[in-house]
């Protein structure tokens, strides 16, 4: 809260935002105005509203609060603040707390809906709101009803620079569950949505949209919407978002299509339509011409405004059937009060916006403006009507004021046949291609001669310059504002093509078929423009007002850059002109500033006179004059009344606040000094009695509860060593609470210091009596860890945990380079698919390579290197050089493989020497040797067996004949022939 400085204008409260926290809106503030007379206390919201309320029952009249004000000026939070004071301050049973509730989080939720961030405001209301609180004969309050005026639906496809879309779409996005993100297709970044970053403002400083949505998810299910329609409500919310990010483009024929498929089949999940229906209304229209219905494709501009009508319309009738729902949990229900008990009475609370002119103002600035002046007509003619009135009443003399009648721009804006609106609507309803520049020419045409009408062609031309050619100027109360009539024509008609009404009308979706009805489609009454449609609502808007007594409350903007301190006066005075407060405040002059019954101010300040102090048993006229004249009033400073006494000036009025000030001391002091002296003597005669009470039952109850502390704890240690003499006998009364004790305690320590993996062997050494209990933990323990491993494991992780095994059992403690194979993983080929020759393919048909990696084959004559590729499949292995398929072995045939201890990649794969198809052993080298013998040995239906030498492998060459290879150790890795003829392999020692 931002609040706020505060003044009077007789019964118009003008408040002043400060925009920094003043602590003056605590429930003490509120008790603090409550039933107190207007003018006792310093100017506050609180006071106007307890005036009100105090009015509404006392005179058994319907009241109503106008607030009003530029936007930023602090009309919502008054709004806000009045209907905390009545939550607060007013009797409400159990059954009615209930309503309190929905009354108070009703405003988090049409704040998030139709309140955004502008240039001027962080949280400006972007719809007019009128609140009807209904009271019971008792004062409480017992039901309510909103009405919504003008939601700016153009803010959901464009926004200005600086400015935002409505809260609901960044609270959605920063607040929702990740969950329900993934469900409606949402990302959690605004910038990926055009709808949203028209602005380049997708975050604010001062709006936290996570704890917002938190707000609105609470204030909706206290309010009382079903989890369905939640649902709903997010899904339409979200397919506005779809809506924005679907792209049209030109297809194959050079028709206009939709290029974003991802987009389309969001949009038909969410708002429960068919999403070929769906693509076929954003990309054509219907057309009927003599009774036959054409389809027409659109153009890529006429699809991209079709889009942007369906994202408008969606939200706008969203937003609608989102109050009228509120509403329905705010109505007042005969089951829940009886309304036979007594009559009931309201209380409105109008939170309208105020006047609004920007650099660029259209159809929506407008219409606001022209509210602004049906309200600004209502506010004079009511303060000099009740004014005028009541002077009459008292049969006090009234001096007529002279006062601006803005009843001429009412009638520009509204008037029959020649007013503006009318002009709107019949360019819109006209034949033809009428257009914006059209309805301007129209506009030049019907109203040149008004003067409060200027256009580019009309003015001089000294002013002709701050037209342009597509604008046109009214001249309001408030000031000068050009509209640019680019827009007009389309927003006035807001209508949406049928077809895609149609689509629409279909949906599943239960919240749009509430919106969307279809008797709409069938329908061929021409719907009334948004502009008549606004304009009816303001005429009963007007009547409501008219029909309730008025308090008003005027909110001033102390300046546009949000700063504490700084005063604006160019800025404070437009706003103090256009809210007509100058006109009000010479009302005042020309009246008189204070009245009040006789009663009421003899009651106030009879203390100020010797003859009406303290009681005054005449009459209460006589007893007024009596105490005006002891004050020394002048005969041109009041009057009086019948009723009433009328002061003229404020001066006089503080005079009298300021004796009576005077006066109150010593008045005060005598009461305060015998009261204080009995209430003293009182208190200490209380206070003596019930300290001695008091130190007397401590006492005892202190001593009381030591001893028996102590008798616990003797008998605890008793216990204790008892049993710790008695630990290694059986279980007797002597020993039991120590075993006890003894098997809490272990449990405990197994509870908060369990074993935290597999490998953790570690298990505390349990007492003698949980030993067997001990082991059934352990075990327990560790399989219910090793289920948790084994379930955690991926299928890819559990195949490379076998490899890992069969590796380990084979070479751990045996191959030197086996420890540094550890840590990397087995990879699944070490060969692309794009290096297996295609020939070599094709030879082994259905038999798929599992394995294969680049190796080097040692011939049997001369071991002369040669590359080959090794692959493995489910049957065989295989070796391949280019397309030709070398050798075949079958694992079958394997009978076992050599390799050496040391850190080489030689391996010997022996065959059986009487099988023809296998002329000799083969001697491989390759550079992942552990990788390639594990895929081996898993691959092999039959157990493979891994021979491990130190110094040499005698491998088969031919029938008869055997080759030799010896390794050794040494500081690199080499191959060659010695003169033995054997092969010699030297390599380095990795782990000495």
């Amino acid at each position: 809260m931002r609040y706020r400085g505060r003044t009077y204008i007789g019964s118009v409260l003008v408040s002043v935002n400060p925009n920094k926290d003043l602590e003056i809106y605590s429930k003490a503030h509120m008790e603090r105005y409550r039933g107190v007379s207007f003018y006792e206390i310093s100017p506050h919201i609180y006071a106007v509203s307890d005036n009100t309320y105090r009015a509404m029952r006392t005179e058994r009249r319907d009241q109503c609060i106008l607030i009003s004000g530029e936007s930023g000026a602090g009309k919502t939070e008054v709004s806000k603040k009045i209907l905390q004071y009545y939550a607060t301050t007013c009797p409400v049973t159990d059954h009615l707390s209930t309503l309190r509730d929905r009354l108070l989080q009703s405003n988090p939720v049409l704040e998030a809906f139709g309140n955004a961030k502008t240039l001027r405001n962080d949280n400006s209301s972007r719809f007019g709101k009128y609140m009807d609180v209904q009271f019971d004969f008792r004062g409480a309050p017992i039901g309510g009803h909103i009405l919504n005026y003008l939601l700016e639906k153009s803010r959901v496809v464009h926004q200005n620079h600086g400015e935002r879309n409505f809260h609901i779409f960044y609270q959605l996005l920063e607040g929702g569950e990740q969950d329900l993100l993934s469900k409606l297709g949402l990302e959690r970044n605004a910038q990926k949505y055009q709808y949203l970053v028209k602005g380049c403002c997708p975050r604010v400083s001062s709006i936290n949209d996570k704890n917002d949505w938190r707000t609105v998810r609470k204030a909706l299910t206290v309010i009382g919407f079903h989890e369905d329609e939640v649902e709903d409500l997010l899904n339409i919310i979200a397919s506005v978002l779809h809506l924005g990010n679907t792209q049209f483009g030109e297809g194959k024929n050079g028709e206009n299509q939709i290029t974003t498929e991802p987009q389309l089949k969001y949009l038909s999940k969410l708002l429960g339509v068919d999403g070929a229906a769906l693509r076929e209304a954003l990309t054509h229209k219907k057309i009927t011409a003599k009774g036959e219905e054409m389809i027409s494709p659109l153009s890529f501009e006429q699809a991209v405004a079709a889009r942007d009508a369906l994202a408008k319309a969606v939200y706008g009738r969203t937003f609608t059937w989102l109050v009228v729902k509120i509403n329905q949990s705010l109505a007042f229900k005969d089951d829940v009060y009886n309304s036979s008990k007594g009559s009931s009475s309201v209380i409105g609370l109008l939170d309208i916006y105020g006047f609004e002119v920007f650099q660029h103002n259209s159809f929506e600035q407008f219409c606001i403006n022209y509210c602004n002046e049906k309200l600004q007509q209502l506010f004079i003619e009511l303060t000099l009507k009740s004014e005028q009135e009541e002077y009459e009443a008292e049969g006090i003399t009234w001096e007529p004021v002279k006062y601006f009648d803005n009843k001429i721009i009412c009638d520009l804006v509204e008037g029959k046949h020649k007013g503006l609106i009318s002009i709107l609507d019949e360019e819109c309803l006209r034949p033809g291609e009428p257009s914006d520049i059209s309805f301007l020419e129209k506009l030049e045409d019907t109203l040149g001669g008004h003067a409060h009408f200027v256009t580019h062609k009309l003015s001089n031309g000294k002013t002709r310059k701050a037209v342009s050619r597509e604008e046109f100027k009214l001249i309001h109360y408030a000031g000068e504002v050009n509209y640019s009539v680019n827009g007009f024509l389309d927003k006035n008609k807001d209508l949406l093509y049928r077809n895609l009404k149609e689509v629409i009308c279909q949906s599943n979706c239960q919240v749009l078929s509430q919106c969307f009805h279809r008797e709409e489609v069938t329908d061929q009454k021409r719907p009334e423009t948004a502009a008549t449609q606004f304009k009816n609502s303001l005429a009963k808007l007007i009547e409501i007002l008219m029909s309730k007594e008025p308090s008003y409350v005027r909110c001033i903007k102390p300046n546009d850059a949000k700063q504490s301190g700084r005063f604006d006066e160019a800025l404070v005075r437009h706003q103090v002109k256009y809210l007509g407060l100058m006109e009000n405040l010479r009302v005042r002059r020309a009246g008189f500033a204070y009245r009040r019954h006789y009663e009421t101010f003899l009651q106030r300040y009879k203390s100020l006179c010797p003859r009406t102090w303290p009681n005054w048993q005449g009459r209460l006229a006589d007893g007024v004059a009596t105490l005006v004249q002891h004050l020394g009033y002048k005969p041109e400073e009041y009057k009086l009344g019948k009723t009433k006494i009328f002061i003229r000036f404020p001066k006089t009025l503080f005079s009298t606040e300021d004796s009576l000030e005077a006066r109150r001391p010593a008045l005060v002091l005598t009461l305060q000094t015998s009261w204080r002296g009995y209430r003293e003597r009182a208190k200490y005669l209380r206070i003596r009695q019930a300290v001695i009470v008091i130190q007397s039952a401590w006492r005892g109850m202190i001593s009381r509860q030591k001893a028996r502390r102590r008798r616990h704890a003797v008998d605890i240690i008793r216990k204790f060593i008892k049993g710790f003499i008695y630990r290694h006998y059986e279980r007797c009364p002597e020993n039991e609470y120590f075993l006890d004790h003894q098997r809490f305690s272990f449990l405990m320590m197994l509870f908060r210091n369990p074993p935290k993996s597999v490998l953790d062997k570690s298990w505390p050494i349990p007492p003698p009596c949980l030993t067997e209990a001990s082991e059934h933990l352990c075990r327990l323990c560790m399989r219910n860890m090793m289920r948790a491993y084994c379930r955690r494991i991926q299928p890819e992780w559990k195949k490379q945990m076998e490899q890992k095994v069969v590796a380990s059992q084979i070479f751990k403690d045996q191959k030197d380079s086996y420890p540094q194979s550890v840590p990397k993983l087995f990879v699944a080929s070490r060969l692309n698919s794009e290096e297996f020759n295609l020939k070599v393919i094709q030879t082994l048909g259905n038999d798929k390579v599992k394995y294969g990696i680049a190796v080097t084959k040692y011939d049997r004559r001369g071991y002369k290197a040669r590359p080959r590729q090794l692959l493995l499949t489910s049957s065989f292995a295989m070796l391949v050089a280019e397309a030709k398929l070398k050798q075949r072995i079958d694992y079958a045939t394997l009978r076992s493989i050599s390799v050496s201890s040391l850190s080489d990649g030689f391996m010997v794969l022996h065959v059986p020497s009487e099988d023809n198809k296998q002329k000799s052993d083969v001697v491989l080298q390759c550079d992942h040797l552990i990788e390639v013998v594990t895929k081996l040995a898993t691959m092999a239906d039959k157990k493979i067996k891994v021979n491990m030498s130190q110094d040499s492998i005698t491998f088969a060459v031919a029938r008869g004949k055997e080759g030799v290879i010896d390794f050794t150790s040494g500081p690199e890795l080499k191959v060659a022939k010695c003169k033995k003829g054997h092969l010699l392999v030297t390599a380095p020692k990795l782990n000495p």
